[in-house]
């Protein structure tokens, strides 16, 4: 029984020993040092593998192992993508209401042309409703004066137009009997017979597309009514307008806007005046000829030319040719001449002389830029479309130019540290927007 106690001893003291083993390899592992005992057979480093064996390169992120320039290629094509979806949708809804866009837009040229006597009528003191009724009645009453002139000026001379183009018809046969070109009467005979069959087979193609003349009149008149409306609210509230639409662009990008406004508004104005100017003189000058060579509808024929100058390029080239065929069917082939003598000296100097002198720098676009314009006006609307498209171009330049400014401006005062210093900021163009409404009516 002695021994007893002796070997509970010996436990404890084994059991003490061993707890303070535990502990020191514990405080070891948490110190980061090495272990004691029997942990220093433990290797110190992992050995490096051996020389020969083969490397395994880790696999790459998939987006670096796509080439830079397909990465730059695939951003910008799904923008395109998207941007050429937003613009096909556009023009979607813009060919449904046509008719809406084409009068409001008319409406924005008529109002550019006739702001400016709205503004002086104000300077002399009469009230903004009775400066903007009496402009807008003058100039609606012009406009429907010229119109009844170019009609009753058209029917009163039809029967004698008949008649000399009857004439006309007869000379050019005997001209064609005469001429090197080898033509006989029975192949001019053959000729007017198969003109006369057409027109006597495609009656019925011919009453359908009366009947759809018919349809045009009403939406002619329906767009004049339109025109009318959007002018006279233009000219009266045209501030109001300016600046309710401004509320809808996003605040970030409202003060460019609100700069580039007034801009557009100015090459707007300064295109529709410029080609006012140029066109009434066109019409003058053409006219005149056509007046002193003894050419029948003179005037109608001097309005059609003032009319069709606002096509650029393609007006004045219809224009000049319904000019010349009507002096070739009426007064001959010298007299034809003579009139093409005319349209092309006047053309000559507009082109030169006039369009560079009145437009000036403020509506100068690219010859290229206006003959795509007028194309692709022409194909999406028609003769509206035609008109519209170069003055539409002509703002759109104005405005990317000046938002162009802009953006750099604000970048350089953003980040003033990277080369660019007070002075290199105050030598750019100012791009603040400035306190007066697009309209300038106030």
């Amino acid at each position: 029984m002695s021994k007893v106690p002796g070997w509970l001893g010996r436990v404890g003291a084994g059991l003490t020993r061993m707890g303070q083993r535990l502990e020191e390899r514990r405080a070891a592992s948490e110190s980061g040092d090495e272990p004691v005992g029997e942990s220093a057979a433990v290797p110190e480093s992992v050995p490096a593998p051996p020389t020969y064996a083969p490397a395994v390169a880790a696999r790459p992120d998939p987006v670096a192992a796509i080439p830079w320039g397909m990465r730059v290629a695939a951003e910008a094509g799904w923008r395109l993508l998207v941007l050429a979806g937003t613009l096909w949708v556009l023009m979607k809804v813009i060919s449904e209401v046509q008719l809406v866009v084409l009068a409001f837009v008319a409406a924005l040229l008529i109002t550019a042309l006739l702001q400016p006597t709205v503004a002086r009528l104000r300077g002399m003191g009469l009230p903004r409703g009775l400066a903007t009724a009496l402009t807008a009645i003058t100039g609606f009453v012009i406009m429907g004066l010229v119109g009844w002139f170019v009609v009753w000026q058209v029917m009163d001379n039809l029967g004698d137009i008949s008649d000399r183009v009857r004439d006309g018809i007869d000379e050019l046969k005997a001209w064609l009997l005469d001429s090197p070109f080898h033509v006989t009467e029975q192949q001019i005979n053959d000729i007017a017979k198969n003109l006369s069959d057409t027109i006597g087979t495609n009656t019925e193609e011919i009453t359908t597309a009366g009947l759809q003349g018919v349809t045009v009149m009403v939406e002619i008149l329906t767009g004049i009514l339109l025109t009318m409306f959007s002018t006279l609210f233009l000219l009266y509230d045209g501030k109001k307008v300016w600046t309710w639409w401004l509320k809808l662009v996003p605040a970030q990008a409202r003060p460019g806007v609100a700069g580039a406004g007034p801009r557009a508004w100015r090459t707007l104005t300064a295109y529709v005046r410029g080609t006012v100017i140029v066109a009434l003189i066109d019409a003058i000058f053409i006219g005149l000829g056509i007046y002193f060579l003894d050419v029948p509808l003179a005037v109608p024929l001097g309005v059609f030319i003032f009319l069709f100058s606002f096509i650029p390029l393609v007006g004045a080239v219809v224009s000049g040719a319904l000019a010349v065929i009507v002096a070739l069917v009426t007064q001959g082939v010298f007299t034809a001449l003579m009139v093409l003598l005319v349209v092309l000296a006047v053309q000559q100097i507009e082109g030169h002389v006039l369009q560079p002198f009145i437009l000036g720098r403020a509506v100068r676009v690219h010859p290229l830029a206006v003959v795509l314009a007028v194309a692709s006006g022409g194909l999406v609307a028609g003769i509206g479309g035609a008109v519209v498209a170069v003055p539409l171009v002509a703002v759109t330049n104005t405005v990317v130019g000046y938002l162009r400014a802009y953006s750099q401006e604000q970048a350089l005062r953003a980040a003033p540290a990277h080369g660019a210093t007070d002075s290199a900021v105050a030598g750019l163009p100012s791009a603040a927007p400035p306190p007066a409404s697009p309209k300038g009516d106030e």
